[in-house]
């Protein structure tokens, strides 16, 4: 399949895209595939972090030009911002969260899906490019919404408007990633981050997702409500009283 969701550990998934002979690019069936298996992972049960990445070499180089550029309309180009926009905002709803791992080239489409995981872990010799400038167009899935919010209006607008490419280390220092690793490693580095946050409080994890999109999609005041709201029933459930317990009795020793 050119899009599966694979078990990696209990708790732990990877939705891989696996079109290394054209460095995971996604065709219209390699996209109704990721929708798919977005949808898989909202079923999944007990899935506590999901790790995105692709096959070989690179990580995803966005849309397939040579099969998507048969379908030049209007409406193509509607079609296709349509499926990945709305995936796209399925996987930001996924309740635990999406980590990339970045074990390779990124563009286009493909840095799309990256900055819309939660967190991301990028191979040191790995590069990434909002590169649709100098095909002449803007991001169709929803990037430059979400890197302006990543590192600001003037940064955003240098990545968007020269198309250039990022190295790890830039992109770091940016942040437009959380953690670099050895080349090679992207997905052994996803790993290890994913089975710390699956190591936490499913519940308390989730919460910390919501609170946290809420300060990006709520105005601050009622984001702020937001983030109240989930404190007062996570102070009652078994997994904060049991931890506490577990604590002062490390204390009394």
């Amino acid at each position: 399949m050119p899009v599966r969701l694979e078990s990696v550990e209990p708790g732990i998934a990877c939705l891989r895209v696996n079109r290394p002979q054209v460095h995971n690019a996604l065709g219209w069936e390699a996209m109704d595939r990721f929708v798919a298996c977005v949808e898989e992972a909202h079923r999944t049960a007990g899935l506590r972090a999901l790790i995105i990445t692709g096959s070989g070499r690179s990580f995803i180089a966005g849309g397939d030009l040579r099969e998507l550029h048969n379908h030049p309309s209007p409406q193509d180009g509607k079609r296709l911002s349509a499926i990945m926009t709305s995936a796209l905002r399925r996987l930001e709803a996924l309740p635990c969260p999406v980590i990339a791992a970045i074990n390779g080239a990124a563009r286009g489409g493909g840095v799309e899906i990256a900055l819309a995981c939660d967190l991301r872990v990028m191979a040191g010799d790995a590069t990434l490019g909002l590169v649709q400038v100098t095909l002449g167009l803007t991001p169709g899935w929803g990037a430059g919404q979400r890197v302006l919010g990543l590192i600001g209006y003037a940064r955003a607008m240098e990545l968007l408007a020269t198309g250039r490419i990022v190295d790890a280390s830039e992109a770091l220092s940016l942040g437009l990633v959380n953690r670099v690793t050895p080349a090679g490693e992207a997905f052994e580095g996803a790993c290890a981050l994913a089975r710390s946050v699956a190591s936490q409080d499913v519940g308390a994890v989730a919460a910390v997702k919501r609170l946290l999109r809420a300060g990006m999609e709520l105005s601050p005041s009622a984001a702020a409500v937001a983030e109240q709201d989930e404190f007062p029933a996570l102070w009652a459930t078994e997994a904060h009283v049991n931890a506490v317990t577990r604590f002062l009795e490390r204390k009394k020793g």
